[in-house]
């Protein structure tokens, strides 16, 4: 059987043995939107539980609209033409308009990345800045959540006259989903509210999961933190296997993100009828698979369907490397997982980006992973809690001789964007 799998830009083609592979998870069928544009006009005139974009607009003096960074396939260009033409539209002049770049605690957007994302005639005319979520001073303080993380967000938002989110609507390994609330926090929160967002408190609770939003502290807080902060409008999209648009969802920063986390599950969702020996998956290609820190999330997407003591094979780029410098530090002071463990649920001990480690953890106390990748040498790849290894067939032999003739096989080739689970 011939598989291709999301790899950077390029994809990655792997055989594997067909009489073993006993499912193939992928999106369900749904027809890309025949008119993109007009369904996104739509509904930024008719929206949810908000009145339309143009009628929040008019008499507000400035504007602040986050958008995600980088590693998000975002169709920014597409919703932020109508977004920008109508606040100009209702009277907010363009130099009064900022596109904040909800990065949460990741590397600041390059201007060839910025052009990337929104295309070279918005980032040529608008002002585009980067959230730079480990200076303090740049965040205003809004008090507590209930669960008490102290809550402080981009001063540029705090104190925009009118407060727009866009996003994309997927499986998100700790928050349930993301989208709606997400791009405020973390997307433009400072360290402070993330370290105790993202402490075990929150993330070792079972509901925070892909998939989950009842029950699950790490959206129901962020929920509570976003509507704190303010948001008078949200644009989310959700996108196919293609990347191509399959809705739109506008207004209310909870109606609507609900509206398009309804239509998600029913396109991402798909199952298997057992935990399998073995999963082979993928970091979800380019932009997301540009680190090891951010191709974990291809490995807890998989760990719902693995059996325990089972094998995930992950292929991803990683074209970037490891991750930020504290990501990486994290590596060279602990032996093991269960030594890292032990420390960060102390009150003496805390690292930036930790979350990822611990979300790593998770998927290594119940699986092995061996990872393939072009973009780090094996010998720094064995030095992660995981194993190199040097193609996804050799890997897939190893573990087939380890687990016997009996042994069964899922595959996921678009990664962490199948939510994937076992049946019933």
């Amino acid at each position: 059987m011939r598989v291709r799998l999301e790899y950077g830009r390029t994809g990655l083609e792997v055989e594997l043995p067909t009489d073993r592979v006993v499912r193939r998870l992928a999106y369900k069928n749904a027809v890309p939107l025949p008119d993109p544009d007009g369904v996104l006009a739509s509904v930024l005139t008719q929206p949810t539980g908000t009145p339309s974009l143009v009628e929040l607009a008019r008499g507000r003096r400035d504007a602040c609209i986050l958008i995600c960074d980088i590693t998000r396939p975002v169709p920014n260009e597409r919703i932020l033409r109508p977004v920008l033409a109508t606040l100009e539209a209702a009277g907010i002049p363009r130099e009064r308009i900022l596109i904040l770049v909800a990065t949460g605690l990741h590397r600041p957007n390059t201007p060839d990345e910025l052009i990337e994302m929104v295309g070279p005639e918005i980032a040529g005319a608008y002002r585009i800045e980067n959230h730079d979520g480990q200076r303090l001073a740049d965040h205003t303080y809004l008090g507590e959540s209930p669960r008490g993380v102290p809550i402080w967000i981009d001063s540029r938002y705090v104190n925009a006259d009118l407060k727009i989110t866009t996003g994309l609507i997927e499986p998100h390994l700790m928050a349930g989903y993301s989208g709606g609330r997400k791009l405020i926090c973390p997307g433009i929160a400072a360290l402070e509210t993330v370290k105790v967002w993202h402490s075990p408190a929150f993330l070792e609770h079972p509901k925070a999961d892909c998939g989950i939003l009842v029950g699950n502290p790490v959206h129901e807080e962020n929920t509570w933190i976003g509507r704190k902060a303010g948001c008078d409008f949200i644009v989310n999209v959700v996108i196919d296997a293609e990347r191509r648009p399959l809705k739109f969802v506008a207004g209310d920063m909870i109606a609507a993100f609900e509206e398009g986390v309804e239509f998600v599950r029913g396109v991402v969702r798909d199952t298997v009828d057992a935990p399998v020996d073995i999963v082979v998956t993928c970091g979800a290609g380019y932009p997301l698979d540009t680190t090891f820190y951010q191709s974990v999330k291809g490995m807890t997407g998989a760990l719902p369907i693995v059996k325990e003591g089972g094998t995930i094979i992950l292929a991803a780029s990683m074209s970037e490397g490891i991750g930020s410098p504290q990501f990486q530090q994290l590596f060279r002071e602990h032996r093991s997982l269960d030594e890292f463990l032990q420390r960060i649920l102390g009150r003496d001990y805390f690292v930036m980006d930790q979350w990822q480690l611990e979300e790593l953890a998770k998927v290594r106390r119940k699986c092995r992973v061996k990872i393939v990748t072009d973009g780090l040498p094996r010998s720094t790849i064995d030095g992660l809690f995981v194993e190199s290894t040097a193609s996804v067939e050799a890997a897939v032999a190893e573990s087939l001789a380890e687990y016997g003739p009996s042994a069964t096989i899922a595959v996921i080739p678009k990664g962490p964007y199948v939510l994937a689970q076992v049946a019933g």
